[in-house]
């Protein structure tokens, strides 16, 4: 069978349709405004072999990691996965990123044939992830300033939470009962339940219209389809050597400036991507796990290959990635890692445009914010006589481009998440917001001008715990071709008036009527800016 192009570009539609479909299940089923507001999940179909097929515009951060935590799913339960099987995990040495993110596994059967031969037949695997906004730890919201990750939270290795349908209830029971708000668990979790039930039937749909066969001849065409596409823009870029370095201002343990290398070397069709010279894994939780850089690889490639291309596994089979074990980029158990997924993974993005930057400078942007500033809240609410945590990151300038100025107010790279409304955060939490705007001014100057941040202020209406991890408080985002940095990100504390700067990472015990004022970094400038410009 050779591949159709037309029923190529149909194939590629129905899988993505099918990912696509399953996160508007999850969010329009979802309970907290983490994942029903801010979208901070991610779905995507796999084939048999546990290789990523298609997956919906959702988080980058997942991109790369989820194919990961598939195939620990796979290697666990190979040869008694069944119809109605579903496997949770969130260990981010087996895939996963960090703690909050719990990623379910359902693999989808053809049904068997009406002759009564042969049994049921995998036609794939459906995964979701999404961040809960707890998941135990030392610090309500999961997200704390550790030295290991069994402070992190609850670890879940590839176990099944239903087994041909059947709910493990004491599984269910010992993750409810090790988190701070079990209600918004068993909402969120059951959410994702349902997106992967949505999931399957539309994959056993496809397979049923389509056949078995050749359902699976399109899932590997359109495999080879990416690879080929990759290979070719590669084999566009100038052969040589590129390598780039930038800092993490620390690791909220006194560890300063962390150093993140790469060296991208293209030969033809084919890249090697090599971490080497970067710092040792750190006490602090701002280790990156295997699977993060991988996905910052893939969220890289897969930007400067065009929008058309799927999202699927092929775009890395060109590509090899080195990171060696025990250093930022590749941390062995048992490094802390919360940190790792959201503020580095944007770090080691940071290093990749600028090493790509030098191969094709009129295609890549300036940096952009370079954080997700993280910040969680968890105390009592006594409005519902209950505990809450509020999990959210914050948006901040757009690097400037080549042809355009840079977007403000945005989140950028690795996170695809959007705000917590300041209505539904109000309405969900005890907390207030007095200031949301954009932090003007802050972008960098340059022939084209980096976006600016964002001024978010947050009274908490009860006593409370607050964590913040966050970077470029220390060293500006980069700009690029004589363009200016733009300006680092401040995190304030205002008791009664009064403005106290706090550490980029750290937690801090709050008072009723205490303000939070996160204000986040401008993206940096591209190009030298002209006389008319100044004047």
């Amino acid at each position: 069978m050779e591949a159709d192009p037309i029923r190529l570009e149909v194939f590629k539609h129905l899988f993505a349709a099918v990912a696509e479909e399953m996160g508007v299940v999850l969010r329009r089923a979802s309970f907290s405004p983490n994942i029903k507001e801010r979208r901070d999940f991610s779905c995507a179909l796999f084939d048999p072999a546990g290789r990523m097929i298609a997956q919906a515009a959702h988080i980058p951060v997942h991109l790369g990691a989820m194919p990961l935590s598939v195939a620990a799913a796979i290697q666990k339960f190979e040869g008694s996965l069944a119809a109605g099987d579903v496997i949770v995990l969130n260990d981010p040495y087996l895939g996963g990123t960090h703690l909050p993110d719990l990623t379910l596994v359902s693999p989808v059967f053809a049904p068997s044939q009406p002759s009564g031969e042969g049994g049921p037949s995998l036609l794939g695997f459906v995964a979701s992830r999404a961040h809960h906004a707890d998941v135990g730890g030392m610090t309500p919201g999961s997200m704390p300033v550790a030295r290991e990750i069994y402070q992190e939270g609850l670890i879940i290795p590839p176990v099944k939470l239903f087994e041909q349908g059947a709910l493990n209830t004491a599984l269910f029971d010992l993750i409810l009962a090790n988190v701070r708000t079990p209600q918004e668990r068993v909402g969120d979790l059951w959410a994702q339940v349902a997106a992967n039930q949505r999931g399957a039937a539309r994959l056993a749909e496809i397979a049923a219209r389509y056949g078995q066969r050749q359902t699976a001849y399109y899932m590997n065409a359109l495999l080879a389809y990416t690879e080929r596409l990759t290979r070719r823009l590669l084999a566009s870029l100038p052969a040589g050597v590129y390598g780039f370095s930038d800092y993490l201002d620390d690791d909220g343990l006194g560890h300063q400036a962390i150093p993140i290398k790469v060296q991208i070397v293209i030969a033809g069709e084919e890249a090697c991507v090599d971490f080497s010279g970067s710092a040792p894994q750190q006490v602090g939780s701002v280790n990156a796990v295997y699977a993060i850089t991988l996905s910052a690889v893939y969220y890289v490639f897969r930007c400067l290959i065009g929008l058309d291309a799927p999202n699927n596994s092929g775009c890395l089979a060109p590509i090899r990635v080195i990171a060696p074990e025990g250093s930022i980029v590749n941390a062995c158990k048992p490094a802390a890692v919360a940190g790792g997924n959201v503020e580095t993974s944007q770090r080691i993005v940071d290093v990749l445009l600028g090493a790509l930057a030098q191969a094709c400078p009129q295609r890549i942007p300036a940096a952009s914010q370079g954080t997700m500033n993280n910040l969680t809240v968890g105390g009592w609410d006594e409005r519902r006589r209950a505990s809450f945590a509020y999990y959210e990151t914050v948006g901040g300038g757009m690097g400037a481009r080549p042809d355009a100025d840079g977007l403000s107010a945005v989140h950028s790279h690795m996170t695809n998440t959007l705000n917590t409304p300041v209505e539904a955060l109000e309405y969900a939490y005890p907390l207030r917001v007095w200031q949301y705007a954009v932090r003007r001014g802050s972008g960098g100057r340059g022939r084209r001008r980096g976006g600016d941040g964002i001024r978010r202020d947050i009274q908490v209406l009860v006593p409370c715990q607050a964590t913040l991890l966050s970077e470029r408080r220390r060293f500006a985002p980069y700009g690029l071709a004589g363009g200016q940095a733009g300006q680092c990100g401040e995190n304030i504390l205002i008791r009664a008036g009064a403005e106290t700067p706090l550490p980029g990472k750290g937690s801090v015990e709050l008072q009723a009527g205490d303000i939070l004022s996160i204000r986040t970094p401008g993206g940096g400038g591209w190009g030298e800016e002209t006389d008319e410009q100044g004047g």
